[in-house]
């Protein structure tokens, strides 16, 4: 049941928040920036070094309290390669695994866990592997490949896919890509790269603030 109820959470929230780093206390500051400007799902990536003690501190800040408190955020691990990483980012405290390609055995240990596993997806054939080992969501990645007209092109033969594109993803276009039909979108550099050119993260906050107002008012159109 927690499973579930973690993949409805993500799907209402709606954003990712795909945060890459040179440190585990840069990743973890960009996270309490991204998380007070509205975004509640922090997807930390594996090639931030040490990658695990920013979701450890992160988890143990946020994950015990309820949704909708402002110290609430789901907490998960990105560019999850093996099933090793996996499970070290599960003992750490990762609430949920992304890939950026598909690994039959990393999704089949997220599955004995009963951990959220998005892998990576490129093709329909992606698609009905994942979906075949018990995959929830899947990640359309590179989503910069693809136009959102694709979601509802693979949804055809594969109605019952969530598909959630990352990479690509910005102001401009999450609208288009949420009324296309996506699960959820994750949002890479666009929401960090200003932060660590100049230096300000309160720009974390900010354009947090302005992924989540257009999410909904994407849903709201």
């Amino acid at each position: 049941m927690r499973k579930l109820k973690l993949i409805q959470q993500i799907h209402d929230a709606g954003v990712v928040a795909v945060l890459r780093g040179d440190s585990p206390e840069e990743v973890v500051r960009m996270a309490e920036k991204a998380i007070e400007g509205g975004i509640k799902v922090i997807e930390i990536t594996m090639t931030v070094p040490f990658a695990t003690e920013a979701i450890t501190a992160l988890s143990k800040a946020y994950s015990s309290s309820e949704p909708g408190a402002d110290d609430y955020a789901i907490i998960g691990a990105g560019t999850v390669l093996d099933a090793e990483t996996a499970r070290l980012t599960i003992l750490a405290g990762a609430e949920f695994v992304v890939a950026p390609s598909f690994n039959r055995e990393t999704i089949q240990l997220c599955n004995r866990y009963r951990v959220p596993v998005m892998p990576g997806a490129v093709t329909v054939h992606d698609i009905v592997a994942s979906l075949e080992l018990g995959v929830d969501v899947v990640k359309l990645f590179p989503g910069n490949l693809y136009s959102p007209s694709v979601i509802p092109s693979m949804r055809g033969p594969l109605p019952q896919a969530n598909i959630m594109p990352t990479g690509g993803v910005n102001l401009d276009n999450l609208g288009e890509w949420i009324a296309a039909g996506a699960f959820a979108v994750g949002i890479g550099s666009d929401l960090t790269k200003e932060a660590v050119k100049t230096g300000n993260y309160d720009s974390i906050a900010e354009k947090a603030r302005a992924y989540v107002q257009a999410f909904k008012a994407a849903k709201r159109s």
